[in-house]
């Protein structure tokens, strides 16, 4: 965005589950005035006081069971900002593109969707097993809800406060019983509702970093059931009451020329609306 622009305030929800090792390296790349919520599942390798001592106007919050869905729930809830983004820990997640998914929604989008998948974006970490599930996976949301995702179970996310209720993620009350959309499905659930809702989805060109430290909690045949699962049930449940989602080029919404961050190109984003009439409109 131009110095000139007026910036929207901007919180950053990371997830953590012992990443004390990780948290220089991205805490460095973050923007100075975003709000950091970090977002920790009770971790023992000080993950807390490494974040602390890195900015100490850091918002801890302990989530309230375990899962990345809830734990993504808890700092929605505690951020402030009138943006809110979803930043992985792990160091795979480029924090120099927030000012190209902020531009996003600024230029009229409601949800800035991240893509290693559309022209611009890549990834260095997927291995040939998640890349060839989350290609099935996400050919059948594209098929059953009539969108055009690329990369439906990215993690990199921003959107306006104002789409919470949209998501309808509550933390709840704090005990041991996994619950609905409190996984790795999170970004499916996420990604099917604000698309069925009929919200204007912008996909942002992202390029996706090996992890730098630790071992990711993600199992590729678990997760990826989790995640077929979650497809027809929020296909089921909620689909018959609101619109199909529509994808289409947006040429309206051109993000501004801007350094780009290591292996992101200049890419044309795609927006999912619920109708066209509403895209010429806008």
């Amino acid at each position: 965005m131009s110095s000139t622009q007026h910036r929207p305030t901007v919180s950053v929800i990371i997830p953590t589950l012992n990443e004390a090792r990780n948290l220089a390296h991205v805490f460095a790349r973050l923007p100075a005035d975003v709000e950091i919520v970090v977002v920790d599942g009770r971790s023992t390798d000080g993950t807390v006081e490494v974040a602390r001592r890195l900015r100490p106007d850091v918002v801890v919050v302990n989530q309230t069971r375990r899962g990345k869905g809830n734990a993504l729930a808890s700092g929605f809830a505690a951020a402030t900002g009138s943006i809110i983004v979803m930043l992985d820990a792990d160091g795979s997640a480029d924090p120099g593109e927030i000012d190209a998914y902020v531009s996003a929604l600024v230029l009229g989008a409601d949800f800035a969707k991240g893509s290693r998948f559309c022209a611009g974006g890549g990834s260095g970490d997927i291995t040939r097993l998640r890349a060839l599930g989350n290609r099935i996976l996400n050919g059948l949301v594209n098929l059953l809800i009539g969108s055009r995702y690329t990369d439906l179970c990215y993690g990199y996310n921003a959107f306006w406060r104002r789409c919470l209720p949209v998501l309808e993620m509550d933390p709840g009350p704090s005990d041991s019983v996994k619950r609905w959309g409190d996984g790795f499905e999170i970004e499916t659930l996420i990604n099917m509702r604000v698309a069925l809702a009929g919200l204007r989805v912008v996909e942002v060109p992202s390029y996706e970093h090996h992890r730098i430290h630790g071992v990711s909690n993600l199992n590729a045949v678990s997760d990826g059931m989790r995640v077929l699962r979650t497809i027809l049930v929020e296909r089921r449940g909620k689909g018959r009451l609101r619109p199909h989602a529509t994808v289409l080029p947006h040429p309206l919404l051109e993000i501004p020329e801007q350094p780009q961050p290591r292996g992101v190109a200049d890419g044309p984003p795609t927006l999912v609306t619920n109708s066209a009439t509403q895209l010429e409109s806008a």
